[in-house]
């Protein structure tokens, strides 16, 4: 059996202001045409249709045309709700979508009761696991502890509890989750990217890669970077990249052929890319004479400037050679500012000491229009309350 293992779809997320509306639509026709070409038997979806529990009408009406495509294609589907998904908006309808061939998960009540499908070899169990809010699931499964591991562990109880009475039979699991297989301290800072939502409770998150042992395939979805956990443990990544951490990302979806033991062959389907992403870093007049960033001249940017004096209209400049450019940062080596004097220096007025100060910050003193604005933010702040209400006072009775 041929299964095609995707995630994290964020249908409706921009991308700093940047509609990713019609690339999302892009993948949507990439996973179509791997489908058929591949004679894909089955769509996995581990969860994060939406970007959102309540996703605007555009992004419904993409996932509704996607569903409707996939349904219409040789592949079934099974689709697990995310962290960012509502479940029950997500779930809506799915006893008689199911009917059409597309399996929305969405419910931890049906936690345990498979989609079984069949080929040449026998049925395959398929459990798609929805993402498991640890609160939501302690009560009404008699959770000892309230964490992701102990419900995920609940979660696998019930699915070998079902499978035990498959003799047999392969299984599939889709979780959305935090998984770990290392050990190491560092793991979930280096696996993670910014544009998840952390998930934590109690400050952890992490569900120990042991959970899904004996099971033939896990299809993982949280992270949006791809990792290989364990030759049958994966994470496909979201299609898109949705932070400039993921600038040295390759998207795609796995492509895995479950044999009739159970093994696993995974190969890589490589999505298209709508624009490259990348981070650039130096001094303005670096960036905008440096030959070498002109392959970045049509990529999405990330720039940190490091000038030492801030230039002027720096995110105009830098747009007219990277029209691109959606975040600017400024990271110069500031200097070391003494603390505040003991006493009030005598014979200075506060905008010679605001002046001072700007002018040891940044290496030169404001130019006439900052002045100007210093001026007005220092009279704004030491107006005498009492005196400014005479004065208004004293302004009337002169109108009248």
């Amino acid at each position: 059996m041929r299964l095609l293992h995707t995630s994290d779809w964020h249908l409706g997320r921009s991308f700093h202001r940047e509609g990713m509306l019609a690339h999302q639509a892009g993948f949507v026709d990439h996973l179509l045409e791997v489908v058929e070409s591949e004679q894909v038997d089955v769509v996995l979806v581990a969860g994060d249709v939406y970007d959102r529990a309540l996703p605007p009408v555009d992004a419904v009406a993409l996932a509704d045309e996607t569903l409707s495509r996939l349904a219409a294609s040789r592949a079934r589907v099974v689709v697990t709700s995310g962290n960012h998904d509502s479940a029950r908006r997500l779930g809506f309808s799915s006893r008689l979508i199911d009917a059409a061939g597309v399996h929305l998960r969405t419910d931890p009540a049906g936690v345990g009761t498979p989609v079984l499908l069949e080929d040449e070899h026998g049925p395959v169990a398929f459990h798609g696991l929805p993402y498991l809010d640890p609160e939501a699931v302690r009560e009404p499964w008699g959770l000892a502890e309230r964490s992701h591991e102990a419900a995920l562990g609940e979660a696998m109880r019930r699915v070998r509890a079902d499978l035990a009475g498959r003799p047999g039979t392969r299984s599939v699991v889709l979780a959305h989750a935090f998984v770990g297989g290392t050990g190491r301290p560092d793991e979930q800072r280096d696996m993670a990217s910014d544009s998840e939502r952390d998930i934590s409770v109690g400050g952890v998150s992490l569900v120990p890669l042991p959970t899904f042992d004996g099971i033939d395939y896990v299809a993982l979805g949280h992270l949006h970077g791809r990792h290989v956990l364990a030759e049958h443990v994966r994470y496909s990544g979201s299609p898109l990249a949705y932070s400039f951490s993921e600038a040295d990302h390759l998207k795609g979806s796995w492509l895995v052929d479950l044999d009739a033991r159970g093994g696993v062959h995974v190969e890589l389907v490589e999505a298209p890319v709508p624009r490259r992403l990348a981070r650039l870093r130096g001094t303005l007049e670096e960036l905008l004479g440096d030959p070498r960033h002109t392959e970045h001249e049509d990529s999405w940017l990330q720039v940190t400037l490091t000038d030492t004096e801030r230039p002027a209209q720096a995110m105009e400049r830098l747009r007219r050679r990277f029209p691109h450019t959606l975040v600017l940062g400024f990271e110069a080596a500031l200097p070391v500012v003494g603390g505040l004097p003991a006493a009030r220096t005598t014979g200075r007025t506060d905008l010679d000491v605001v002046t001072d100060f700007v002018t040891t910050l940044r290496g030169r003193g404001p130019s006439e229009a900052e002045t100007a604005l210093l001026r007005e933010a220092v009279d704004a702040c030491c107006e005498d309350d009492d005196l400014a209400a005479e004065l208004r006072s004293e302004r009337r009775v002169e109108a009248g």
